[in-house]
C-alpha cells in the first residue's frame, strides 16, 4: 500500500540544509515528495517501509534536526521560519507590526502564539526576533556595503539609536566597536533559540 508521510523538523531553518537532507534520504531510497524549511514530506510503501520513521530520524539527528513530536512545537517552528524569512528579504516590508503579521499567516491569535512560543523557547518571540535581526545587522556590517542608517533602514527600525540600542545590549558592543573588531562572531540563525 502506498502513501505519504509529513513531518515537520526541529531547527531547519536555512536553505542550504534543504539540500543536504534531500541529497542524504535519496541516497537511502526515500522519495521525497517535498521539503521545505521546517517541512518533509515523502512517499511511502507501508509494505516495505517499516522503518522510515527511524531512518528519517537518523538522517535528521545526523545533520543537527529532530522530528517534531508535538502541535506547539510545530507552532514555534512555524514561527521561527516566517521571522527567519522576513529578514532574508531586505528591506523587510510587512505593512503590519510582526505580532499581526504572524497571527494572520499562522490564523492564531497573537497572545496564544507568544505564550507557546515563550514556553518552548525559553525566551519571547520579541526578543527572538531582535536576535535574528542583529544576526543580520553584524552580516550587513562585515559586508561594508551600508551605513549604520541604511542598515537601520532595511531591518525596520525607526531609527539608527533604536538599531543602536538593540545591538549594545544584544553584543555588549557598539555597532561601530563591531565594525572595527578583527575577530567578528556571528551565531548560526538555528542556533539563536
Amino acid at each position: 500500500m502506498h502513501s505519504e508521510r509529513e513531518y515537520w523538523i526541529k531547527n531547519m531553518v536555512c536553505r542550504r540544509c534543504l539540500k543536504v537532507i534531500k541529497q542524504e534520504l535519496e541516497a537511502i531510497k526515500v522519495i521525497v515528495l517535498s521539503l521545505e524549511l521546517g517541512k518533509l514530506t515523502v512517499h511511502i510503501d507501508t509494505d516495505t517501509d517499516k522503518d522510515i520513521d527511524k531512518k528519517i530520524a537518523s538522517i535528521l539527528h545526523a545533520n543537527g534536526f529532530e522530528i517534531v513530536r508535538s502541535e506547539e512545537e510545530m507552532l514555534v517552528e512555524r514561527i521561527k521560519i516566517i521571522l527567519i524569512e522576513l529578514i532574508s528579504e531586505l528591506p523587510i516590508n510587512i505593512n503590519q507590526n510582526t505580532s499581526e503579521h504572524l497571527a494572520t499567516l499562522l490564523h492564531r491569535d497573537y497572545k496564544i502564539l507568544s505564550k507557546i512560543f515563550s514556553k518552548n523557547g525559553n525566551t519571547t518571540i520579541e526578543k527572538y526576533f531582535i536576535k535574528l535581526k542583529i544576526e543580520k545587522a553584524k552580516e550587513l556590517i562585515q559586508m561594508q556595503q551600508h551605513t549604520f542608517s541604511d542598515i537601520a533602514y532595511l531591518l525596520d527600525y525607526s531609527s539608527v539609536n533604536h538599531l543602536s540600542r538593540q545591538f549594545k545590549n544584544t553584543e555588549g558592543m557598539s555597532m561601530t566597536d563591531y565594525k572595527n573588531n578583527p575577530l567578528w562572531e556571528r551565531n548560526f540563525l538555528d542556533e539563536i533559540i
